[in-house]
């Protein structure tokens, strides 16, 4: 089935618009990952489909289209330096710092829940008894509802695990009889999970430690990467971190720091500066 330049065209601005989703070079993308969708429901060409989806005020139907156009392919430990870097180096320095011991961790864009999960489980290593003391649950975020409620419910394919310490799989891991593997619920309650459009303002009552936004930005264009970018700079603390994607590049306009690659921080005030 094939898109019309006209549809192509439309879908491709207000999802730009509305998303950031940058899709202009994506028209065959689009036909092969929707066509059998398209026509499941019932429609026979992508206009009357599309119709009906410009239609649904809930958003939900843009969503689903979203859902299918992005690849939400994630399992534990991805990108392990930033867990190393989480470790060894954010968690000993907000120990130090943060002396109320609210400790505000986003993950942005969390898609079925494995990197919140991941960090949730290197807090609880890390802290080990003093864990309890702290308030340290995730905030986790996406504009995907399949993902959200999926990662809610965390359960996972042996699969995906597969680079965790056996140590952590006993664990953080309850393993069914049809071979999959759920969540604890001591860890499930330590990451909220939450509907948000990065394309949206940042409204959160504090800003964060660390904002972990990692594999997201390679749908946007530059402009669009920049704008969420310095978004992501005011809702951060001073001597906070961004960690995004190693194989996406940081804006050229940012106010952040480079600490190493795919490691941001946002520099402290200078009060503090003298302190260390």
């Amino acid at each position: 089935m094939e898109l019309s330049n006209e549809d192509f065209i439309r879908l491709a601005k207000t999802i730009k618009a509305k998303y950031g989703l940058n899709l202009t070079e994506k028209k065959y993308l689009i036909e092969s990952r929707l066509t059998n969708y398209v026509l499941d429901c019932g429609f026979d060409n992508f206009t009357e489909y599309l119709d009906s989806v410009y239609a649904d005020r809930s958003g939900i139907e843009m969503t689903n289209i979203i859902s299918r156009l992005t690849t939400n392919y994630t399992y534990f430990m991805r990108e392990s330096e930033h867990f190393r870097h989480f470790t060894e180096v954010f968690l000993k320095e907000a120990e130090e710092r943060i002396e109320d011991k609210d400790l505000r961790i986003w993950s942005a864009g969390c898609s079925y829940g494995n990197e919140p999960y991941n960090f949730a489980m290197c807090l609880y290593e890390y802290f080990g008894d003093k864990a309890m003391s702290w308030d340290s649950r995730i905030l986790a975020t996406d504009i995907s509802f399949n993902a959200l409620r999926m990662a809610k419910h965390g359960v996972f394919t042996e699969q995906a695990l597969q680079e965790l310490p056996d140590e952590w799989q006993r664990k953080y891991f309850t393993r069914h009889v049809n071979g999959t593997y759920q969540v604890t619920d001591d860890l499930r309650s330590n990451v909220v999970f939450k509907y948000h459009n990065l394309m949206d303002p940042i409204c959160f009552k504090k800003k964060f430690d660390l904002i972990v936004c990692r594999n997201v930005m390679i749908y946007f264009d530059e402009q669009t990467k920049e704008e969420l970018v310095n978004k992501f700079y005011d809702a951060t603390e001073p001597g906070g971190y961004l960690y995004i994607g190693h194989a996406e590049s940081a804006p050229k306009n940012m106010r952040y720091e480079i600490v190493q690659p795919a490691i941001l921080r946002k520099p402290l005030e200078k009060g503090d500066e003298d302190d260390e």
